[in-house]
């Protein structure tokens, strides 16, 4: 890097105008597409599984006229067990009124994805694909059929980076970062782990403001950089603090006060319970428990169903994730790492630091358990990864299309572990779980 050359902005290609019609269009399209894939099914079993035994009865207690006590479930925030109880009142307490908020944000989540793809490539091809394989990573559909959190914190996080992807090349991001803001805050109002994509948003913007401070340049710099000296010349400290600090807390602040009032002790031992959940290290093992190193590697997945449900057939829901795509997903991040470091592209840099951001913050947390779950943020922005691999330089576009066709048969061979109501045999189980670590 040098301080005396001057940003060279003749190489930069035109971004192509997208329609704002045709963009409502097709983002009502995938998220009508997605809502009835994922709500297929979606009231096998018809009792609680796995997780749900804490946070449906969480639920139903926030309906009760007074709250009783304890509480339950207060290691969490409230927001998802809030819209789970809204769904219970409207749909009643059954399977459908459980898990209907997840089959809504699960569809959510993927349009999610679908705007990201478009802020990242300017093109409504690549944004489609990347919904896709977001779609047929099996992840985000195993978590949006049972009543979890993580779904509702993963929908809030991507819709957040999408705004702030969408800022992040204004000259004035201000609005855009304040939607993200919001975003940001929704999502750390349902889980904790929403505070890490709004963490590495923070880290983004605190890195570029570093550099301009030293005035540093690129000897051969364009438009198309991840840092340019130029970059957002109005936005300014207070701009920063209120689209990053205040509104995210105002935002999560608020979806506590139908609980507690405007009580500021009872507001502050709330955050201090689940700060202390969230950091204890005093923690049993469990069966499906996995490290976060291995979690890329899809080594350990979880059982969330395995029950006999006939002579010879069972039903099974596995949080697996597609090997056909998260495992071509490590060298297409490898492609962007190589393409940040040599070319400096902004879309690569951000890929990047939302994929690691999430990820990488497990690493810093003292608490011993962790499961592949917790993968989902990092594993469903792995479709931008693949997307951008496959379509740089002078690939065919066949070939984006075709690996899209590839994790779709991978989804469809995983059907049977991934939606209870498919049922399966126990053969085709065993045949399913490839390696002895997945049994």
């Amino acid at each position: 890097m040098q301080r005396h050359r001057t940003v060279n902005t003749e190489r930069v290609p035109s971004i192509p105008k997208i329609s704002t019609a045709q963009t409502v269009l097709i983002v009502a399209i995938i998220f009508l597409v997605a809502h009835v894939a994922l709500l297929a099914g979606a009231t096998t079993p018809d009792k609680f599984y796995f997780d749900e035994v804490h946070y449906v009865p969480a639920a139903r207690q926030m309906l009760e006229p007074v709250m009783s006590e304890p509480m339950l479930n207060p290691m969490h925030p409230p927001l998802a067990k809030q819209l789970i109880a809204l769904s219970i009142r409207s749909f009643g307490d059954g399977p459908l009124g459980w898990r209907y908020p997840a089959v809504l944000f699960g569809s959510l989540a993927i349009v999610a994805i679908y705007l990201c793809g478009l802020a990242l490539f300017a093109a409504r091809g690549p944004a489609i694909a990347a919904a896709l394989l977001a779609f047929f990573n099996q992840m985000v559909f195993v978590q949006s059929r049972i009543a979890m959190l993580d779904i509702f914190a993963l929908a809030f996080s991507l819709l957040a980076i999408a705004a702030f992807i969408h800022g992040f090349r204004k000259s004035h991001p201000q609005h855009s970062f304040a939607l993200a803001g919001i975003g940001f805050g929704l999502a750390a109002a349902c889980k904790w782990s929403g505070l890490f994509a709004l963490a590495t948003s923070i880290v983004i913007v605190a890195a570029i403001r570093l550099m301009q401070s030293w005035r540093a340049r690129f000897a051969d710099g364009n438009a198309l950089d991840w840092y340019r000296p130029d970059l957002w010349p109005g936005f300014r400290f207070y701009h920063f603090a209120a689209c990053f600090v205040l509104i995210p807390a105002l935002v999560y602040f608020a979806t506590f006060v139908p609980l507690y009032g405007l009580s500021l002790p009872d507001l502050v031992e709330a955050q201090r319970r689940i700060f202390s959940d969230n950091t204890t290290t005093a923690i049993a093992g469990h069966t499906y428990m996995s490290a976060w190193p291995s979690w890329p590697f899809l080594l350990r997945p979880v059982w969330y169903l395995f029950e006999k449900v006939g002579d010879d057939r069972i039903a099974a829901i596995v949080f697996l994730g597609n090997p056909l795509v998260l495992w071509p997903a490590l060298p297409a991040l490898a492609v962007c790492l190589r393409d940040w470091v040599v070319s400096r592209r902004a879309d690569a840099f951000l890929i990047l630091s939302f994929y690691f951001g999430p990820y990488l913050a497990w690493a810093l947390l003292p608490r011993t358990l962790g499961f592949l779950y917790y993968y989902l943020p990092s594993a469903t922005l792995a479709s931008l990864a693949l997307v951008y691999a496959l379509t740089r330089g002078n690939n065919p576009r066949w070939l984006l299309w075709a690996f899209v066709a590839l994790a779709a048969a991978g989804f469809a061979v995983m059907l049977p572990i991934s939606a209870g109501f498919v049922g399966t045999s126990l053969d085709t189980f065993n045949r399913l779980m490839l390696f002895q670590n997945w049994i």
